[in-house]
């Protein structure tokens, strides 16, 4: 496509005229527009356009001048935008649509409804429940920038020059001035350096909470769907993120702990029902399964992850903010049941060469499809068709990025390599191998001291191994070796529902007896095996847990803590510090040692009754254990700070 003409722009515009300042209503879409195509000088000429459809064009940017003034509905859907500054050009904007942009962020949707005062729509959603996040995170920016000056003008020394002070407070603030999740770092950044700015130039004037003009309150409502629960078998048998922050926060209650030690102490924050089917505050039914924090792959750090956790459960993926308890996104595939979720780091390099970290998450459940969400761009990127029955978990190499894990019910685990996006942004995911089990896998866990060369993985029949070394040329493989549990002279073969690794060594599992986690050492029992199909595992010491008979409490360490994890059916969260057995060079005694300390339930309320017990399916907490998410069989998140 070339350079617009006004003859082609009266042929598309409605009503039908010969004067450009007659049109109200332009299409422009689909004509592989590329920015430099869009004219200022001609398009500053449609006066009175009041609507323009620019989707599914190749557009990167958008003139900063283009002069449409009464300009009411925009749609740049399925472009390659990377920026929506330019987007106060228009301040009488109602509607906006962005979909299928994928380096625009979530970040870029706050800065939208900053800039754009008279939104009420974004992405066919109702604005005003992000434009309420946008009021939220401004007032805290502004108190916290407020309280950086006054620090940084208490340090002044008396001869310093105004011009210079102004710059170094603002370089000052950005760097130090911090506040919500790190998916909206680079919205609270962009603000911190405005408000700074303005802080510095008026000398220290406070900087007023409504930078943003006031809409109409919006009530944020979850949505979500249902399952019921694991009993043999885990109890079993498109459409786009919702970028809206839906949350429905119970009551904040205090602590009911037992056995708690100085420096893991521990307060209620958050208790969201942000998976409820059909919006429904009633909904204390769904089952929620699987959660994971989000890495924190900017900081460089084997292990750092941030204060975002991925949840799942009925036909929802939910992204959530620890701190602030804010949903920043939402993911629903109608009649799913999803059971788990994983999060790799891709590097993407765009047409235009710059170089990309995207943040995926992978989700999948009852149809054994393994849907890839790009969460920042807030799309779904691929649909993986896995397995013909439900996958009960997957997870990600954590040495090679690409490559994916899932385990299903039809007691097979498979190695894919989901690749690198196409131009489209699309994935061509391929099979590497295949691992058959004789019953079905319910936990993997690559071996933390040589991941690519064996999986571990907690099944109905109890826990397996698997060679998955590329370089072998068998691409079906069977179980390698079986791990047993004794007990005394009792050897048990049991299922084994929870499986993580402490450190490169120690593995916790939990199933293969009552009442209790077991603490084991890989190496060890690794040396023992020799050729034999069947080992008995080298236990290093054994936890005390609840002497419940039910199953599928899954457990979760914290390695850089030296922490182990798990819910109960009373909806309790047990926590072990279990660095003291780390360093131990011999097995402890039989006894199992008691939790370090036990999170009782703090009874939330919920649709103005208080929810008196629940089940805590599966607990987890970032590496630096400032945070711990539980979810629950009662559609309830709750999220944990410690103190």
């Amino acid at each position: 496509m070339g350079p617009l003409t006004a003859r082609l722009l009266m042929e598309r515009g409605q009503p039908r005229s010969d004067r450009l300042g007659k049109i109200r209503c332009l299409d422009l879409s689909g004509m592989e527009l590329l920015s430099e195509h869009l004219d200022p000088k001609l398009l500053c000429r449609l006066t009175q356009l009041q609507e323009l459809d620019l989707s599914n064009n190749q557009l990167e940017t958008l003139p900063a001048n283009l002069g449409l003034s009464h300009l009411r509905i925009l749609r740049c859907a399925n472009n390659r935008l990377e920026d929506v500054t330019a987007l106060c050009q228009f301040p009488k904007l109602e509607e906006l649509s962005l979909e299928g942009n994928p380096f625009l962020t979530v970040s870029d949707n706050l800065k939208v409804s900053f800039l754009l005062p008279s939104l009420r729509k974004i992405n066919g959603k109702d604005a005003s429940s992000t434009c309420s996040q946008v009021e939220n995170l401004n007032r805290e920016l502004t108190n916290r920038v407020t309280a950086h000056w006054e620090k940084f003008v208490a340090a002044l020394g008396p001869n310093e020059k105004a011009e210079k002070v102004q710059a170094d407070f603002v370089r000052s603030a950005v760097r130090h001035v911090r506040y919500g999740p790190e998916s909206l770092s680079e919205f609270t950044q962009w603000r911190v350096q405005m408000i700074s700015e303005e802080l510095a130039a008026s000398g220290g004037t406070r900087v007023s909470d409504a930078d943003i003009p006031e809409k109409p309150p919006g009530v944020a409502a979850a949505s979500g769907g249902t399952r019921a629960r694991l009993a043999a078998m885990k109890r079993l048998d498109y459409s786009p993120l919702n970028l809206s922050p839906i949350k429905r926060v119970c009551a904040s209650l205090p602590a009911q702990v037992e056995g708690s030690q100085l420096g893991l102490q521990m307060e209620p924050l958050h208790f969201l029902q942000c998976h409820s089917r059909n919006n429904s505050p009633q909904d204390l039914k769904t089952q929620l399964w699987a959660c994971a924090f989000e890495p924190a792959w900017e900081e460089g750090r084997s292990g750092a992850t941030s204060q975002t956790v991925a949840t799942c459960g009925g036909e929802a993926v939910c992204v959530i903010d620890c701190q602030t308890g804010i949903v920043l996104h939402k993911y629903k595939a109608p009649g799913e049941e999803f059971f788990s979720v994983a999060w790799t780091a891709l590097t993407v390099v765009t047409q235009a060469g710059h170089r990309k970290r995207w943040s995926m998450l992978a989700a999948a459940g009852l149809r054994g499809q393994v849907r890839l969400l790009h969460v920042r761009a807030g799309f779904c990127c691929g649909v993986i068709r896995a397995h013909k029955k439900a996958i009960a978990t997957l997870c990600f190499s954590p040495t090679r990025e690409t490559h994916l894990f899932t385990a299903s019910y039809d007691k097979r685990i498979i190695l894919w390599d989901i690749g690198m996006p196409n131009h489209d942004y699309e994935f061509q995911a391929s099979q590497l191998l295949t691992l058959d089990s004789t019953s079905i896998p319910l936990r993997l866990c690559p071996v933390a001291s040589c991941p690519d060369a064996h999986l571990l993985a907690g099944c109905e029949g109890g826990c397996c191994c698997w060679d998955v070394r590329l370089d072998q040329p068998q691409k079906r493989r069977g179980c390698e070796v079986e791990f047993v549990f004794s007990e005394g002279s009792e050897a048990l073969t049991r299922r084994v529902d929870g499986l993580a690794f402490v450190n490169e060594d120690v593995v916790a599992s939990k199933g293969s007896s009552l009442g209790t986690i077991c603490l084991w050492s890989w190496s060890q029992t690794w040396l023992h095996r020799g050729s034999k199909s069947s080992v008995v595992v080298v236990v290093l010491a054994r936890l005390q847990w609840s002497p419940t008979e039910l199953a599928y409490f899954s457990l979760s360490t914290c390695p850089d803590q030296g922490i182990v994890l798990c819910g109960d059916e009373e909806g309790s969260v047990w926590i072990y510090d279990v660095r003291h057995i780390l360093k131990q060079l011999s097995p402890l005694p039989a006894a199992p040692q008691a939790p370090t300390q036990i999170l009782k339930w703090p009874q939330p309320g919920a649709g103005g009754q208080p929810v008196m017990k629940t089940m805590v399916n599966m607990v987890v907490a970032n590496a630096a254990f400032t945070y711990l998410t539980a979810l629950t069989d009662s559609n309830i998140v709750a999220i944990w700070r410690r103190c």
